[in-house]
């Protein structure tokens, strides 16, 4: 699990690094303990006032393991649910968080850089939430979280299409805070790091909390229905047709069942 996902410090700044860079940082179930792992120990760290979190390899992350959850197809648990569980222990981090999206981000990867507090991208990057191209619903939190940031509108654009939208289109619609070109990403990444690591702790920290009761309000909306939903097609014909499509490189066919 300790490899999954790698840990430094310096001056302040955490930096956290996806570990799966020949799966393009898919997340297993491995990535994910880890991922959580390291969030609690940042939490409980004196040395840390900002976490800038990044993939290793040429993606930031693709999502989730589509292997994983086809070998598991059937099995009792909800895959999704750890990845859900997983982002909300980022999102809830005390510390604020940096996203540096150098490459893809994709469906969970999306909403990994997401639910951290601020995103900068690199122009090739491309960041899409295609889970309709292979069967899935986005889970409610998921999709709560989409239009969160970007409303209901262009929610619907890349849910519906599935496709994957450029770094500055992704700018413009407010889903990423800055672009810049791929060999300043870091560079941009870690000036911003230091912007906030440059403040008095405990303000960044009561900021950081007085944003999230502000939107604490999306906590209360019933969503059990949807869930059933999502679950339904998660375990379908369909979706396992086009998890087997992605990873055969072929277009699926889809059966409505």
């Amino acid at each position: 699990m300790a490899d999954e996902v790698l840990v430094s410090i310096m001056d302040g700044i955490a930096s956290v690094t996806l570990n799966r860079p020949e799966k393009r940082n898919a997340m297993n179930r491995a990535l994910l303990q880890a991922l959580s792992a390291r969030f609690d120990e940042l939490d409980s760290s004196r040395e840390v006032r900002v976490i800038v979190v990044r993939g290793a390899g040429p993606a930031f992350c693709s999502g989730m393991d589509l292997r994983e959850m086809e070998e598991q197809r059937g099995a009792a648990g909800d895959p999704e649910g750890g990845v859900i569980q997983t982002l909300q222990r980022v999102e809830r981090s005390r510390h604020p968080t940096i996203a540096m999206i150098h490459g893809d981000a994709i469906a969970g990867g999306c909403e990994l850089a997401l639910h951290c507090d601020l995103r900068v991208a690199a122009d090739v990057a491309h960041l899409g939430m295609p889970l309709a191209r292979i069967g899935l619903v986005v889970p409610f939190l998921l999709g709560q979280k989409l239009v969160e940031i970007i409303g209901p509108s262009h929610t619907r654009e890349l849910l519906f299409t599935g496709r994957p939208i450029e770094a500055t289109r992704a700018r413009d619609i407010g889903m990423v805070h800055r672009v810049v070109p791929v060999a300043q990403v870091e560079e941009a990444t870690y000036e911003l790091a230091r912007a906030v690591a440059a403040n008095a702790p405990l303000s960044l920290q009561g900021m950081k909390a007085t944003i999230l009761r502000a939107i604490s309000q999306r906590d209360g909306i019933g969503h059990d229905d949807l869930d059933a939903l999502a679950g339904r097609a998660r375990t379908s014909a369909d979706a396992s047709e086009g998890r087997r499509a992605m990873l055969e490189k072929r277009r699926p066919i889809f059966r409505g069942e």
